[in-house]
């Protein structure tokens, strides 16, 4: 069967190619009645306009790149997926990339890769360097950024700081002074934008307490499990344990559950733990958590630029910001005054000697904890 061309719908609807062209494209310039019979002729030929073509003439490519720093850990998934889903839904394809070291990510911004390839760029917790940002708008594209804001470029974000600060009040209102963080590597080769903002909110949160800040209570590790087993067991090896521990994502935040779990101590009696993003898994460990909606903030900032890309149309660029909520759940209490806070060798069953002599178990002492302040509701 012979596939039908611009020209035989134009002949059957008694218009010129070009009429047909226009409203087919949308262009306008065509009176209404003309424009039902044009689109009834399409119709009955299976007539439909070439992408290819459609991009030439309109000078669109109908893609939208999505740069990702992580493609494995779950914020970036669940962010992506709410952003595909809107990107999808305006057909248009995705164009992912993964940034996955510094020399992929040189080599991303330096070759100017993506120009004329796409109708918008959304970057993901990036924080970009000038000469990044300068690449960025050479490509003469919409851009959005997520969890920062660059002049110029459309952004949602959530308050890293006051989100982190507020999860800090909440164990200093439960009676905790010791309170350790476990953050981000500072050393992190994506310039994740994160962590920075999340230890600061911490620090303010003692400093208005009146606590003094202790580094040996300031560990770091990779957001992920294993980053978090890492970090804590660094905390343990301290002769004075803390009686909280501020995690800077949930994923940090199981490894914490987990090597407090092997050693024997317990959580909240003896240590509170409270995580960051309300994972899916959260309320399975009963983890109390600040929570985040991730997935509504790649819908979110997805909408303003599919938008900005296919019409132009909308104020540009857009500031938008994402709540967070605390989640309490059993993983922090009070903290009691002389509460037996000590993990000893027969408490560690299932700790391999290794684990034992590494966090110096045979030597911990136990903390010294505040009075008792009344627990904050959510």
């Amino acid at each position: 069967m012979t596939r039908a061309t611009i020209q035989d719908v134009a002949k059957l609807a008694g218009v010129s190619p070009s009429s047909v062209s226009r409203s087919l494209r949308g262009k306008g310039g065509v009176s209404g009645a003309t424009a039902k019979r044009i689109l009834e002729a399409a119709e009955q030929l299976g007539y439909t306009v070439s992408p290819a073509a459609h991009r030439l003439a309109t000078g669109r490519t109908g893609t939208i790149a999505v740069v990702v720093p992580y493609l494995t850990r779950w914020f970036f998934a669940e962010l992506l997926g709410g952003a595909e889903e809107v990107i999808r839904r305006a057909g248009l394809d995705l164009l992912l990339y993964h940034i996955g070291d510094s020399e992929i990510r040189q080599a991303y911004f330096s070759s100017g890769i993506l120009r004329k390839r796409v109708d918008g760029v959304l970057l993901v917790t990036l924080a970009l360097t000038e000469p990044e940002i300068a690449a960025l708008r050479s490509l003469d594209v919409p851009i959005c950024i997520v969890g920062s804001e660059v002049e110029g470029f459309s952004s949602i974000s959530i308050d890293d700081f006051t989100s982190a600060k507020s999860a800090v009040e909440h164990l200093i209102g439960l009676g905790h002074e010791r309170i350790a963080i476990i953050a981000g590597d500072p050393n992190e080769p994506m310039h994740f934008t994160v962590p920075l903002r999340r230890r600061a909110g911490y620090q303010a949160a003692l400093e208005e307490a009146g606590i003094a800040r202790d580094p040996r209570l300031e560990a770091h590790g990779a957001f992920s499990v294993e980053g978090g087993e890492e970090a804590t067991y660094a905390l343990l090896a301290n002769r004075e344990l803390p009686s909280a521990i501020f995690a800077e994502c949930d994923e940090i935040a199981f490894g914490v559950l987990r090597v407090l779990g092997q050693v024997g101590i317990r959580v909240p009696e003896d240590i509170s733990v409270i995580g960051f993003d309300d994972h899916p898994m959260a309320s399975y460990f009963g983890l109390t958590t600040m929570r985040q909606e991730v997935a509504a903030q790649g819908r979110a900032i997805a909408e303003e630029l599919v938008r900005a890309a296919s019409d132009g149309s909308g104020d540009w660029p857009v500031r938008l910001s994402a709540e967070t909520r605390l989640i309490v759940r059993r993983t922090t209490s009070i903290w009691r005054k002389g509460s037996p806070n000590c993990c000893r060798l027969e408490d560690s069953a299932g700790v391999s000697a290794q684990d034992q002599s590494y966090i110096g178990l045979s030597g911990l002492a136990p903390l010294r904890g505040g009075e008792p302040r009344p627990a904050e509701t959510s």
